[in-house]
């Protein structure tokens, strides 16, 4: 009966059923075809290997040794560690380090979506693509400037005497507000987190603007036309659809602000006092200055482990979000 129905079922008459095709055996591969893929993995492997993990093997040897980086490494077990954890700076330079994630990644990409929302669904659509590019391209400008020479430009706007900020706020008449904005510790921070909100907010402001090519303008078309305003268009439409990249843009500023290091260097060197310090700047600091290479290894090491950490928790936070997206 089967047999019967299958023949009379209608396309079936006159056709035999296709038989996948035969996977080629790897076994039966020549062993020059079969190795040969890795000889273009080899390069990549090889620059990892030594660029990248024989250092940091290096270095977590050494944040369990007394290093002045000039007689042979001396083992002293978790010496360092527990000076460490008691180290009144280091905790000191992580608390800044919180202060740079606020300049580098809250108010970055807080604007970012905003600008780029604006950028994309308004001047794009009633002055053309033209200005909101040009635009785009004046906000990412200071992505493409070095940072350090970014912040020599900024130090001498803020310097004491004859900088741009105080000569101008002199000569409209705001006097009293002249400052020295780097050298004292109650703004020294302040400052370097205005610069960084300025280095940075270009990045979110271009991947937001890319992402917002895959938005289907009939969603926003049908937004419109029942009654939503364009707070609740960005809101229900745009933050919802570029959430991938939102989460991208919040990994990468968060990384590059706790390791931040150019900007402190150039301006500050940490100071005045522990105001600006970093935990990169102290242990280059601990490296370079007070040849204290272990120590200084130590900083490093327990910085690469909270990297490490944060990295795992942006992605767990993001597959749980994809899925429950995927579940509605």
């Amino acid at each position: 009966m089967v047999d019967a129905v299958v023949e009379r079922a209608p396309g079936a008459r006159g056709k035999t059923p296709r038989r996948p095709a035969k996977r080629p055996n790897a076994a039966l591969l020549p062993v020059s075809g079969r190795g040969s893929f890795w000889l273009y993995l080899l390069p990549g492997f090889v620059l990892l290997t030594v660029i990248v993990l024989v250092p940091l093997v290096w270095n977590v040897y050494l944040s369990f040794t007394s290093y002045r980086g000039i007689r042979p490494p001396k083992w002293i077990g978790l010496d360092n560690w527990t000076k460490l954890f008691a180290d009144d700076k280091f905790w000191t330079s992580f608390g800044n380090s919180v202060a740079m994630i606020v300049a580098m990644v809250v108010v970055p990409t807080l604007l970012g979506l905003l600008l780029a929302a604006m950028l994309f669904d308004l001047i794009g659509k009633k002055f053309g693509g033209r200005l909101a590019s040009f635009l785009r391209a004046t906000y990412y400008l200071p992505q493409i400037l070095p940072v350090v020479i970014a912040a020599i430009v900024i130090g001498w706007i803020l310097r004491p005497d004859n900088g741009a900020l105080n000569t101008v706020l002199k000569a409209v008449g705001l006097g009293a507000l002249q400052h020295n904005w780097l050298g004292n510790p109650d703004t020294a921070l302040a400052s370097i987190m205005v610069v960084m909100v300025w280095v940075q907010l270009g990045y979110p402001v271009v991947i937001f603007m890319a992402a917002l090519q895959r938005v289907d303008p009939e969603l926003y078309e049908a937004a419109e036309l029942d009654g939503a305003n364009w707070f609740q268009r960005f809101r229900s439409i745009t933050v919802s659809i570029i959430r991938p990249e939102i989460f991208v843009v919040t990994l990468t500023c968060t990384i590059a602000a706790l390791k931040v290091f150019g900007p402190v260097y150039t301006l500050t060197r940490g100071g005045p006092g522990t105001a600006t310090i970093v935990p990169s700047y102290y242990s280059y600091s601990e490296f370079f200055q007070s040849q204290q290479v272990g120590y200084g290894a130590t900083i490093a090491t327990a910085l690469t482990v909270v990297i490490v950490a944060v990295a795992i928790l942006f992605i767990i936070a993001q597959t749980r979000a994809e899925r429950r997206e995927n579940e509605r």
